[in-house]
């Protein structure tokens, strides 16, 4: 399916969980064969900041050839530089894009104007990150939000869908939450998923693949798990075969 063939952005809910392969890395050849290897295995393919800074908007539709891409770059701007960044990226266009809830209401309805004016009904989907996988609550009272990830969570998913944001990014351990409050309308994508035996990295709060889709998630970013294998095919359709 090419990028240029993405259907409206609800098409992003799955019938069952699915999983998108982050592709991180400054080389976009190294990402192009990432993305051949696991197109058979995984529904999406993540582009984030380090390769999108590396190889320019271009990418997005180059690796768009192989499957659709969730364009991973968190803005948070004013409203009008949001609009801006989103009228700019959906020419290529992206399936999915992320913006930070913490950008407030008035950004979140702007980045959604933007994108229906520029791509109507073809309109990338409009994510609303939540809190980083990497924060824990400490991390998280350094920057002065109290109450911890959980409610910081609910908090900026209540603020962003009302917003208009077609869904959420979270940790595994909201997913459960996300769904008691909000039901199954909103596209769960959800980062800080690591196989059995796997090293976190540098994720603060993480579950198993199996354990994320059975809270309820629709999509699950792995990264390092597939494309740090010796086979990152053979790794991706391990993951997906759990699902």
């Amino acid at each position: 399916m090419s990028a240029a063939s993405i259907p409206s952005p609800l098409w992003a809910k799955p019938n069952r969980c699915g999983v998108i392969a982050a592709l991180d890395t400054p080389d976009p050849a190294r990402a192009m064969g990432w993305a051949a290897a696991v197109a058979p295995h995984v529904g999406l393919v993540k582009v984030g900041l380090e390769l999108f800074c590396a190889a320019g908007p271009a990418v997005v539709q180059q690796i768009g050839q192989h499957r659709p891409v969730f364009l991973d770059l968190k803005f948070h701007d004013i409203p009008n530089t949001v609009a801006g960044a989103v009228r700019s990226v959906c020419a290529h266009p992206p399936a999915m894009l992320t913006l930070h809830g913490g950008g407030g209401g008035a950004m979140i309805e702007a980045a959604r104007r933007a994108a229906e004016d520029s791509a109507g009904a073809q309109r990338p989907a409009i994510l609303a990150v939540t809190v980083l996988t990497s924060f824990s609550a400490a991390g998280l009272a350094e920057t002065g939000v109290s109450g911890g990830p959980a409610q910081q969570v609910l908090r900026l998913a209540r603020l962003a869908l009302s917003a208009g944001a077609d869904g959420l990014v979270c940790s595994p351990h909201e997913v459960s939450r996300l769904r008691d409050a909000f039901g199954d309308a909103p596209l769960l994508v959800v980062p800080g998923v690591r196989p059995a035996g796997s090293d976190a990295g540098d994720q603060a709060r993480v579950a198993t693949p199996e354990e994320t889709a059975a809270a309820g998630a629709d999509w699950l970013v792995i990264g390092r798990p597939i494309t740090a294998s010796a086979d990152p095919a053979a790794a991706a359709a391990r993951i997906a075969a759990t699902l």
